[in-house]
Formats: structure tokens, C-alpha cells, sequence
């Protein structure tokens, strides 16, 4: 078995070691979502808390962790009267992204439940994980659905397995804990609140600390055993710390005074609900117990704010994470409570009751090279030529969905229309491997002629498993939202550059919800980019796009020649995932030798390759060119207004899409 890294030695993260920390004195505060750059010892630390927690009692021989003093009645391997007791360290379940959902939950024999009425159960992970850690790297990553049950389970303490009638129940209680690198996409709002805390990590970028993570990440890759061995001291004295704190729990009082500040600082800050109110009070009576205290004082308030708020009062993806402290410090101030004189957070008793730390502070593993601005050459000829500075974008609007016809089978997600596990269920057909989704009135189908041949003579059908058929299941896919945007100088010579961008950011908006892929081409002067290569993180889309500069002249082939390049790389990564093109253009095309004959032999790729395309124009005036609904037409696809992009204007583009397409 693998030594793991010491929880102790990991250089600086004092509030991601505090987290997790607080929910293993605490598990009731709700798990903890780490947000960070890569390289940020997010699953070092995750993975080296599980030696920390103490042992577990639990009943010998049953497969979901009973504890011989509170036994689950309803437990699948029970009744487990007089079951003896054993000890084993608590467990640290790892849930892969590729995950299915079978495994997961666990997988009922469906065979033998119709033939037999047996229960035949397989544990799937949260049975691994029940009074132990299930970890969840890359979080953000997950289907929906499988995050929707893990945190249902997280939330009930328990996971319930359904197949056609048939369910099986057990208890699933467990620290959850999920990290995610915001640059590969954010989770739903509704999802970020089920987490109890959450913590932003960045790797230092003080030279010391990081020297510190390097002598000691090559210290324990020469020797693990040995340098585990170094800390061992350190990790027995905060295994006994975490002991003595879960003792001391219970006794810990939260007055009228910090429930007061509590509640007026969810108020202040509109966090939606009472989740947070209850996370924060859980999470101050830990951080007390924590430093050793049973009084909630203000500053354990304070910390407890600065970990179970961020990630609950942002309402979109461009929301800053974080807290105003300045706010928050008025906030507490206005409403400071009797429960005792105020001390100092960083002192031994006080309210952040920070894990101690040995060595030197550090940062994290490693850093991040810092963004790279958006960079542009200045151009000489031609209308609006040279390099103008980058505008704001308008205000965002809502939008309707814009669909790739047809039916695929990509990624799940909110957009087009797919062939899914999860769905309306539209047919049914032999399952190619294992059954996931029965169709019971096909299977029974199947059985009838043949019960007379098999011998059938009592109420019960004989099953075969060449009987078994496997539900077709129609719902919708997320897709790759392409966008091909005209940065030239006709565009910012009339001053349109605001409405474009906001237009921009409300289809960006759209597609975070429908759960897409984005991409981001700009095309001005004599060439064209990748501003961002296609990515889950709509927010890095935006950023990009708010500092994109303007001029030159339009080179609209050289656009569209490099989207279609993006799209063969992304058909060899992804398959199965559609793309959907928005070009946000004028339609006009100048710069190099026949610029409007080689944009049409550009467009007309797309329209070979079937990629459905949607041309956002942008001209304005009296006076109209039609260039963009000429470039629609030989892109094979629709035309569009800015002013006709809004929800309560489109509702006949999704329609006219498919219409070209059939």
C-alpha cells in the first residue's frame, strides 16, 4: 500500500487543512469543495486526511460499515443481532469522473428480482464510503446526475436504490469532499450549495515557500516510509486533537448573541435559503470545539463566514468568488453579540483555530503561470484601422436555446436533443452489455411465448436473461458552442463592440446553464486566433472577451478557416460531442487577394461537413449590405439580428435551423 503524504507537511493551505479539518471534527458541517489552480496540493491534502480519522467500530462481515452500537435496521446484510464488533481505519473512497451511476449507488440483479424476488444487492461507493471520506476529483466534471445523487445522499444520510419496483436502502454517511479547477467549469449554483464550505487555493508566489514544497515533495518521493515517519510525531498530535475535539463538541454553546450575527450576515450578504445559516452555525460551534473552547466567540463567526459564504451569494459564473470583508467586519460589529471579550483569530484560543504547522508557511505544490494578456497588432490600412482599446459589454439578456438538429448521443447536458441514460423512454432494444435501464413491458414481452416451453407452472414468469431489454431513453446533450467573433475596425467604427460582447456574454450565459463546451474565435487585421481553445469554463470565455481589442481589417476567411480547424481537432478528442458555430459578424470581408470569394469557399466547408450554424449580424444603419445572411446561406444556416437574439424575438430561429438541416 501506498504511504501517503503527511497531512502536516503540506507547506501553507491553512484554510483548506482547516476545512477538512473541521468537518472531521464535525461531519454534520457538510463537506468541503476546494476550488484551485492545478498544482495546488488539493488532493494531497484530501488524500492525507483519511490517515487522521480514527478508527471505526463496525459489525465483522457487513459490506455497509454498521456500527455495532447504533446498527441500521433496515441494513441490506442485517439483522445483525449479537454481530460481534471489529475496528478497522476509516476509508477513503475515491468516485472517478468516468463513474456510472450503477456504480455509484450500487447494482440490484434485475434477473433475479423478477425470476426469484431475491434482493440481490452489490454495494456500489457510497456503501464503500459510509463513516468515511468520498472524494470527488474533479467535481465540476461529473454528469449532473451523478452529482445530483451523491449530494442527495450526502443530505439524507442515506442512498436509495430503485429498479422497476424494487429498492433497496442503506445508510450512506460520509464526509464529502470535492475539488475542481474553475478554469474546466463552474457547477451549478443549487450544487455549490449543497457543499457545507469551500475554499479557494493558489499556489504561493513567494520564493521561500516554495523552495519548502520542493525540498519536501522530493524529500517523501526518495523515501516514503521515511519521511512519513519524520512526521509522525506531528500527525499523532492532530489525530488527538481531532479526538479531543469531537468529545468537546456537544458541550460547545452557540448563544443568542452569534446566532444573531450569523443570521444578520447571511441577510447581509442574500444568500438565498437557510442552508448557510445552519452550515455557518455548525461550522462556528466546530471551530470553537476545534480550539478548545465550548463558547462560539465572534471570531469563529467571522471564519466561519469566510468559508461557508463565497461559494452560496454568486448568482452566475462571472460573479467574483469571495467575500467583502470590510462588509463582513461591519456586519459582525453592528450585531456583536455577549458572548465573551474578542481575541486574537491567530492566537492559540482563538476562533480560526488554524491547524498548526511545522516548517516553513508555503503556498501549495506549484503555481500557475499568470494569464497572458490579450495582444494585438496595430494595423494601418484600411477603414477603422489601428488598434483600439477594448470596451465593456452591454448588459446580458436572456436567450432561447439555439439547437443542433438532429438526435446525437454526446455528453449529457440541456441543449440539443440525444440519446441519454436518463430521458423519456422511447423504445426499447437487447442490452450490449450490462442492463442498466430495464424495460420491463419489453422483457415481459419477450418471456410470455416461452413460459409453455420452459416449463412454467407456478404465478411468477420464467426469466431468461436473452428475455432482458434495456430501455431506449431519450434527453438532451450538452454541445460545443463555437464562437467566430469580428474584432475588425468595421465593427468598432460603429461603436457596436458593446452590443456585440453583450450579446456574446448572454449566449455564454446560456450555454453555462445548458452545461457546453465553449470556445472563442476573433478574427481583425490580417489573421486570426484562438483566443480560447474549447474549454467547460464559459467564465474564461468571458474574461477573454472583455479585453479583446478591435481593428484592421476583417479577414473573415482566416475566422472561419481556423474555427473549422478547431472543430476537426475537437471531432478527434470528442466524437460525439456536435458543435454549433455563432459567427458575430458584419458579413464584411476585406484584406488579401478575391477576401469575399475565399470567405465563401471557407463557409462552404461547414456546409459539407454538416455543422450547424447560426450568423449573428451585426450590421447597422439605413442602409444594409445583406452580407450576413449571404454568408448564413452558404454556411447552410440562419441569420440572425442582435436585436432579434432576445428570447422574446427568436422564436422561430431554432426552427428555421432545423428546417435548412432536414
Amino acid at each position: 500500500m501506498t504511504t501517503p503524504f503527511p497531512f502536516t507537511a503540506v507547506v501553507g493551505q491553512d484554510d483548506l487543512r482547516l476545512a477538512l479539518l473541521l468537518n472531521a471534527v464535525s461531519p454534520a458541517v457538510g463537506g468541503v469543495l476546494v476550488r484551485g489552480e492545478k498544482g495546488t496540493a488539493k488532493s494531497t491534502a484530501v488524500r492525507a486526511l483519511s490517515a487522521l480519522l480514527p478508527e471505526v467500530a463496525v459489525v465483522p462481515g457487513c459490506r455497509f460499515s454498521c456500527d455495532p452500537a447504533a446498527v441500521d435496521p433496515g441494513c441490506p446484510d442485517g439483522p445483525h443481532e449479537g454481530g460481534g464488533r471489529a475496528a478497522r481505519p476509516a476509508r477513503m473512497v475515491e468516485l472517478p469522473v468516468g463513474a456510472s451511476e450503477d456504480r455509484l449507488v450500487g447494482a440490484l440483479d434485475i434477473e433475479r428480482a423478477l425470476a426469484e424476488g431475491v434482493k440481490a444487492f452489490e454495494p456500489g461507493l457510497l456503501a464503500d464510503a459510509h463513516r468515511g471520506i468520498l472524494y470527488v476529483d474533479e467535481v465540476n466534471l461529473l454528469h449532473d446526475h451523478l452529482v445530483d445523487l451523491l449530494l442527495d445522499a450526502a443530505a439524507m444520510g442515506a442512498s436509495y436504490v430503485e429498479r422497476e419496483g424494487v429498492s433497496v436502502r442503506h445508510a450512506a454517511r460520509f464526509l464529502l469532499v470535492g475539488t475542481m479547477n474553475p478554469e474546466e467549469g463552474e457547477l451549478r449554483p443549487q450544487l455549490l450549495d449543497r457543499f457545507g464550505l469551500t475554499v479557494e487555493v493558489a499556489a504561493s508566489r513567494e520564493p521561500g515557500q516554495r523552495v519548502e514544497v520542493v525540498r519536501r515533495r522530493l524529500a517523501y518521493d526518495d523515501d516514503p516510509a521515511g519521511f512519513a515517519a519524520r512526521w509522525a510525531g506531528e500527525e499523532a498530535a492532530v489525530r488527538a486533537r481531532i479526538v479531543a475535539a469531537r468529545e468537546l463538541l456537544p458541550s460547545v454553546r452557540l448563544g443568542d448573541g452569534a446566532l444573531r450575527q450569523i443570521a444578520a450576515t447571511c441577510a447581509a450578504f442574500e444568500v438565498d435559503g437557510m442552508r448557510a445559516d445552519i452550515v455557518m452555525a455548525r461550522t462556528a460551534t466546530a471551530l470553537a470545539a476545534w480550539a478548545g473552547r465550548t463558547d462560539v466567540l465572534a471570531e469563529d463567526v467571522r471564519q466561519a463566514a469566510l468559508l461557508a459564504l463565497p461559494h452560496r451569494r454568486r448568482r452566475n459564473p462571472f460573479d467574483a468568488p469571495g467575500l467583502d470583508e470590510d462588509k463582513l467586519d461591519e456586519t459582525l460589529e453592528e450585531f456583536g453579540g455577549d458572548d465573551g471579550p474578542d481575541t486574537d483569530p491567530d492566537g492559540p484560543d482563538g476562533g480560526g483555530g488554524q491547524p498548526p504547522a511545522e516548517g516553513p508557511e508555503g503556498g501549495g505544490d506549484a503555481g500557475a503561470p499568470a494569464e497572458a494578456g490579450e495582444s494585438g497588432e496595430s494595423q494601418s490600412a484600411g477603414a477603422g484601422s489601428g488598434e483600439r482599446s477594448p470596451v465593456g459589454a452591454a448588459e446580458p439578456f436572456r436567450t432561447k436555446v439555439l439547437s443542433v438538429p438532429g438526435i446525437g448521443e454526446g455528453a449529457a447536458g440541456r441543449r440539443s436533443r440525444a440519446r441519454t441514460e436518463h430521458g423519456r423512454t422511447t423504445g426499447a432494444r437487447r442490452p450490449g452489455g450490462a442492463l442498466t435501464k430495464l424495460h420491463l413491458a419489453a422483457t415481459v414481452q419477450a418471456a410470455a411465448p416461452h413460459q409453455r416451453a420452459r416449463g412454467r407452472s407456478g404465478p411468477g414468469l420464467v426469466i431468461r436473461r436473452d428475455d432482458l431489454r434495456q430501455a431506449v431513453r431519450e434527453g438532451h446533450e450538452s454541445n460545443l458552442v463555437l464562437f467566430v467573433v469580428d474584432a475588425s475596425g468595421s465593427m468598432a467604427a460603429r461603436q457596436r463592440m458593446s452590443a456585440v460582447k453583450g450579446a456574446v456574454v448572454s449566449l455564454l450565459l446560456d450555454a453555462y446553464q445548458r452545461r457546453d463546451k465553449v470556445g472563442l474565435v476573433t478574427f481583425r487585421g490580417s489573421a486570426a486566433e484562438v483566443a480560447l481553445p474549447p474549454t467547460s469554463s464559459v467564465d474564461a470565455a468571458a474574461a477573454r472577451l472583455e479585453s479583446l481589442p478591435t481593428g484592421g481589417r476583417t479577414p473573415l476567411a482566416a475566422g472561419l478557416l481556423k474555427a473549422h480547424d478547431v472543430l476537426r481537432v475537437e471531432r478527434l478528442r470528442d466524437p460525439a460531442r456536435r458543435a454549433l458555430v455563432v459567427v458575430v459578424t458584419d458579413g464584411r470581408a476585406t484584406g488579401g487577394p478575391e477576401p469575399v470569394a475565399l470567405a465563401s469557399r471557407a463557409a462552404r466547408l461547414f456546409a459539407a461537413d454538416g455543422v450547424a450554424s447560426v450568423v449573428v449580424d451585426c450590421e447597422s444603419g439605413p442602409v444594409r449590405l445583406g452580407l450576413a445572411g449571404r454568408l448564413a446561406g452558404e454556411l447552410d444556416g440562419s441569420a440572425v439580428t442582435l436585436d432579434e437574439l432576445r428570447a422574446d424575438s427568436i422564436a422561430g430561429l431554432v426552427r428555421d435551423v432545423q428546417r435548412r438541416a432536414a
